[in-house]
């Protein structure tokens, strides 16, 4: 346990999780309840493999798009207002963020409600209650337009597809399954199987 972690009293923040960071830890850190820290390991390498294939993958559609406005990045801290204000905002880390291009170059630390565009969270044994239960009211709560969750864990994987509703809540709009390829149109066109995520080199 570092310093930092032992040492902390009281409720956390995300300043406090952002000095952490800065240690260069390689957890990953998250307030999902205010005030409470949660620590996850470093994703195993099948869930590793599908992150980066999934953003490259992410990455050229926006490119031949003629997309220019937005960004992929790869775990990044993402702010979750809390209600009411007098308790620390909340803050999510997903796999992957679509993200404001003109905010990611501000070299920011965290992004703020509105400059999200759309989340994936990769499911693993060790997050699946947090990834499928806890962080789509989290991002929904942040109003973000889009969430996807690509599963890992059953005979085959599925990317699930989610939009943010009138309700506040996000709502199921289709599954591309794995073995064929399926077209997505938001946050801008692409194509996926999402076999391809975690076949081997």
């Amino acid at each position: 346990m570092s310093t930092a972690l032992a040492e902390h009293t009281g409720l956390w923040t995300i300043a406090d999780v952002e000095e952490i960071q800065d240690q260069g830890a390689h957890n990953r850190y998250e307030l999902l309840a205010p005030g409470v820290l949660t620590v996850s390991a470093a994703p195993e390498p099948l869930h590793q493999r599908a992150s980066r294939r999934l953003a490259n993958l992410l990455e050229s559609a926006a490119a031949a798009a003629g997309v220019a406005n937005v960004e992929i990045l790869e775990a990044v801290n993402v702010v979750i207002p809390t209600r009411p204000a007098r308790l620390p905002d909340r803050l999510c880390v997903p796999d992957i963020a679509i993200v404001d291009r003109q905010i990611a170059d501000e070299d920011t630390t965290k992004f703020p409600p509105g400059s999200v565009l759309a989340v994936v969270e990769i499911v693993s044994p060790s997050t699946h209650i947090n990834d499928r239960v806890v962080k789509p009211d989290l991002y929904a709560a942040a109003k973000v337009p889009l969430y996807f969750r690509l599963e890992l864990e059953g005979t085959a994987p599925e990317l699930l597809v989610f939009e943010l509703h009138h309700t506040g809540n996000h709502v199921h709009l289709g599954t591309a399954p794995a073995g064929t390829r399926t077209t997505i149109t938001r946050p801008f066109a692409f194509e996926i199987d999402p076999a391809n995520l975690v076949a081997r080199p």
